[in-house]
């Protein structure tokens, strides 16, 4: 396994103009619910996690034709997951957004000093350590 690259400057920048990026930043915390409306609530969910030499065309394709898929995109954004295919976008994509995606969430004030830190590391926190 290869370790992910961080994105170049010009990527992130690219990134800070993606339609889907700002579509995930409006659309952030209007839906709880949204994954009981996902088009890949009917598709086979292997399909959104191609094998890395596999293309991601399909999962891309399904995923513009759906409705939440800003809300998608935010939700993965916001838990750091870095496989498959959220809200249209490559895990490739995503890295460079999710530069992008903590800038903007600190100047809107959601990252608030004080607040902990992300989900996945409080989550990590509640797994047992053995200390033998």
């Amino acid at each position: 396994m290869t370790r992910a690259r961080m994105p170049r400057p010009h990527e992130v920048a690219a990134a800070r103009r993606d339609p889907r990026l700002l579509r995930a930043l409006s659309e952030r915390q209007l839906d709880d619910a949204w994954r009981t409306r996902g088009v890949c609530q009917s598709v086979d969910p292997e399909t959104f996690f191609p094998a890395p030499s596999e293309p991601a065309d399909a999962a891309v394709a399904l995923c513009r034709t759906c409705d939440v898929q800003g809300a998608c995109l935010a939700w993965a954004l916001e838990v750091g997951d870095c496989h498959g295919v959220w809200g249209a976008t490559t895990p490739r994509e995503r890295r460079a957004m999710l530069v992008a995606w903590r800038g903007q969430v600190q100047r809107d004030g959601e990252a608030m000093e004080g607040a902990g830190p992300p989900v996945r590391d409080q989550l990590l926190t509640l797994v047992p350590v053995n200390t033998r």
